[in-house]
């Protein structure tokens, strides 16, 4: 399940990329696909590198890659290991609604970024992500808790005056609100009930083979339902 839009960000072959808070990878793995890229996937969770891991080792195995390079290493927002202005592009996609301490969490994400580069970022969109809080008070205190919900102008502001200009944004992944949804009425904690497993499979099922009419679908719905709210910006030389 890709959020970023690659197309948004030009990159030379050989960039340099940080995924922080990458998960299992799907934005590493994504980035590793381009030219050269020297990706770098960061995560607090040791168990989210292991299957980022696996699944970049798999992308060897296939040749699915740009012939670049990739590593991956534990790491904080709020201290992030790494020099200044070494980055091209960062990402940091579903990580900002988790941290309380936004202002340092912005302040390391630009100092590691060149000037002139991009940040690609993602938050869950504003009224999807309301309507998971008053459906459910479990939401927002699993996986970390979700400290806070971002209005786009709220975002953007928040970005722009650390010294960022705003390049532009778009939804994303509106057939998943309604499973959040569900999930929220039903017990967020509850992923064997047989109604989420059948949605699960569902999007499962629409990720890995990309059917036409769901792919329309969810182009018509993002702008009234997407899941996610994707802003793209570059730092002030």
């Amino acid at each position: 399940m890709i959020t970023i839009d690659f197309n948004r960000v030009p990159l030379d072959p050989g960039s340099r990329i940080l995924d922080i808070g990458c998960g299992g990878g799907r934005h590493a793995c994504e980035a590793y696909r381009l030219s050269k890229a020297f990706v770098v996937g960061a995560d607090l969770d040791f168990r989210n590198l292991v299957q980022a891991r696996e699944r970049l080792q798999f992308h060897d195995q296939l040749g699915e890659h740009g012939g670049g390079t990739w590593h991956l290493n534990t790491a904080d927002i709020l201290n992030l290991p790494y020099t200044n202005q070494t980055f091209d592009l960062v990402i940091c996609s579903e990580v900002m609604e988790h941290i309380r301490e936004e202002q340092p969490a912005i302040a390391e994400l630009k100092r590691v970024l060149k000037p002139g580069c991009y940040l690609a970022l993602s938050v869950p969109r504003y009224i999807p992500e309301r309507i998971c809080w008053l459906l459910s008070d479990e939401y927002h205190m699993v996986n970390q808790g979700h400290v806070r919900i971002y209005r786009e102008s709220e975002m953007i502001n928040l970005i722009t005056a650390n010294g960022f200009t705003f390049l532009g944004s778009h939804f994303a992944h509106s057939l998943h609100a309604p499973y959040w949804w569900l999930k929220c009425l039903l017990g967020p904690t509850r992923e064997h009930h047989p109604l989420v497993r059948a949605y699960h499979r569902f999007l499962t099922w629409d990720i890995m083979k990309k059917p036409p009419l769901t792919r329309l679908l969810d182009h018509m719905l993002n702008p009234l339902m997407g899941k996610s709210l994707v802003l793209y910006f570059n730092k002030n030389r």
